[in-house]
């Protein structure tokens, strides 16, 4: 009866050819030197129970918020202590959670009431990352996503924020306490937290994925020359001849790649500047925490809403010419101003100092040059090569390894001209061997064995460095 759709009988497979066994081919030596791929392919993790706990304690805080906003009288929250401020939220809370009859153990409740304690007066989510100590900066791919550096390597943490709504909330609230702002019209923004860490951010439509947010925090700590001897960065001698070079005025140029430690270097070369000194600082984002008691600190500004009433770094270095400066140190050079800084070592602010992004010394001076050129001003290259030979004596290479570790790479000097081309000498340079199983860098600190050209300079200003700091150091 059935037969018309009935399934046809499976067709037997053929049986299988007898397998010819073959000799397995060796590996080429290319392929063997090669590591093999061990990463796994990115996977979705299926929820697990303490995730779900999580979401549904944030849906409990997004309520609990609401209620706050309800309740608490937001404007006398200014004067309010922060003891007064958790009681009063504490009391909220239990109140709502009684309503709702909602029952949590007692370590979710304290977590729950720190979190809202988070959102009325910091930044949500983020604070828990901002007082990590360990932490060094923070990255928010969407609302998601949030990676931090510890160590020089990236990690993912499980922090969350609840949706793109509440991402963009924390934004507005860090922007708007610095009297900037950040919308469709103008999708992105640099500004500066109270305790001084860099903040950026980028909002959609520009951010496809949401908002894109990095901070790179502020440390607490100042670290000296030796906190840096002591970790590593560079060494004793490297110190001595730094030292010598600061306070003898020459003009220094930190040169470095993102995070790789051009900010703190220059920190630690301050430290080395006569406290009778006047100094003049110029940042985008202010950073740099000198150590001397006579400091003018400027920060360059946007333009607003209208387009107008933005300061330059330009124009911040400009006016500091007329504020009679010892010293001037820019915290990053990247634009015109480099002419104005360059006029300025050259026209008696000996000991001037700045960073700029660059992967070696060469490329440094290939940097200025080109910033000369966007500056739009048309000058032969022999000119502009005099221009910078004269103004600049050294340049601190400063690197962060592929081990997240950070070295002060080579220390080079800059002797002059040699036809069209600027004549340099490598002084110190960190010499890497290999590296250790996990991926650790061995290496050591050594002098090239050139003399410093400024030998002469710093014995005639109390600085005679003793000849064996020059001498190259071999491999242990």
């Amino acid at each position: 009866m059935f037969s018309k759709y009935k399934k046809a009988a499976p067709t037997p497979a053929p049986a299988p050819a007898e397998k010819v066994t073959e000799l397995p081919k060796a590996d080429s030596p290319a392929k063997v030197a090669r590591k093999a791929n061990t990463q796994a392919p990115a996977q979705v993790t299926p929820m697990d129970k303490e995730r779900k706990r999580k979401e549904r304690i944030g849906e409990i805080k997004l309520e609990l918020h609401r209620a706050l906003l309800d309740n608490l009288n937001l404007a006398a929250l200014e004067h309010a202590s922060e003891q007064d401020l958790r009681q009063e939220i504490i009391a909220i809370t239990g109140e709502v959670l009684e309503e709702k009859n909602i029952i949590l153990n007692r370590e979710d409740r304290q977590t729950l009431n720190q979190e809202l304690f988070d959102e009325v007066t910091g930044l949500g989510p983020l604070e828990t990352l901002l007082k990590d100590d360990t932490v060094n900066d923070i990255l928010v791919n969407g609302p998601k996503q949030i990676f931090v550096e510890r160590a020089g390597k990236l990690q993912l943490t499980d922090i969350t924020f609840k949706d793109e709504r509440h991402l963009l909330r924390i934004i507005d609230k860090i922007v708007s306490a610095v009297g900037r702002r950040v919308d469709e019209s103008n999708p992105y923004v640099d500004a500066r937290l109270q305790d001084g860490s860099r903040f950026n951010a980028m909002v959609p439509p520009i951010a496809v994925d949401g908002s894109l947010v990095s901070i790179r925090k502020f440390k607490k700590d100042k670290l000296g020359v030796d906190d840096l001897v002591q970790f590593g960065a560079f060494t004793e001698e490297m110190a001595a001849y730094l030292q010598a070079a600061v306070a003898t005025r020459l003009n220094i140029i930190v040169s470095g790649g993102t995070g790789s430690g051009k900010t703190t270097t220059l920190n630690a070369l301050s430290s080395f500047i006569d406290n009778a000194e006047r100094i003049l600082t110029i940042e985008d984002t202010a950073e740099l925490q000198l150590q001397q008691t006579h400091v003018g600190r400027m920060e360059s500004r946007p333009p607003n809403v209208e387009g107008k009433g933005e300061v330059s770094p330009r124009d911040c270095l400009k006016n500091a010419l007329r504020m009679r400066p010892d010293r001037i140190i820019v915290g990053e050079t990247r634009g015109e101003e480099v002419i104005d800084m360059l006029q300025a070592m050259n026209t008696g602010h000996d000991g001037s100092m700045t960073t700029i992004h660059a992967n070696s010394a060469r490329d440094g001076i290939s940097r200025l040059e080109n910033m000369i050129a966007m500056a739009g001003i048309e000058m032969p290259i022999k000119a502009v090569r005099s221009q910078v030979s004269s103004a600049v004596n050294l340049i601190v290479q400063a690197s962060r390894l592929q081990d997240g570790s950070r070295r002060m790479t080579s220390i080079t000097e800059i002797t002059g001209m040699e036809g069209d081309v600027i004549s340099m000498q490598e002084i110190f340079r960190y010499q890497r061997v290999g590296l250790t199983p996990d991926n650790k860098i061995i290496g050591h600190f050594t002098a090239t064995g050139v003399r410093s050209h400024f030998a002469e300079r710093f014995r005639l200003w109390g600085y005679d460095l003793p000849a064996s700091i020059y001498e190259p150091v071999a491999a242990e």
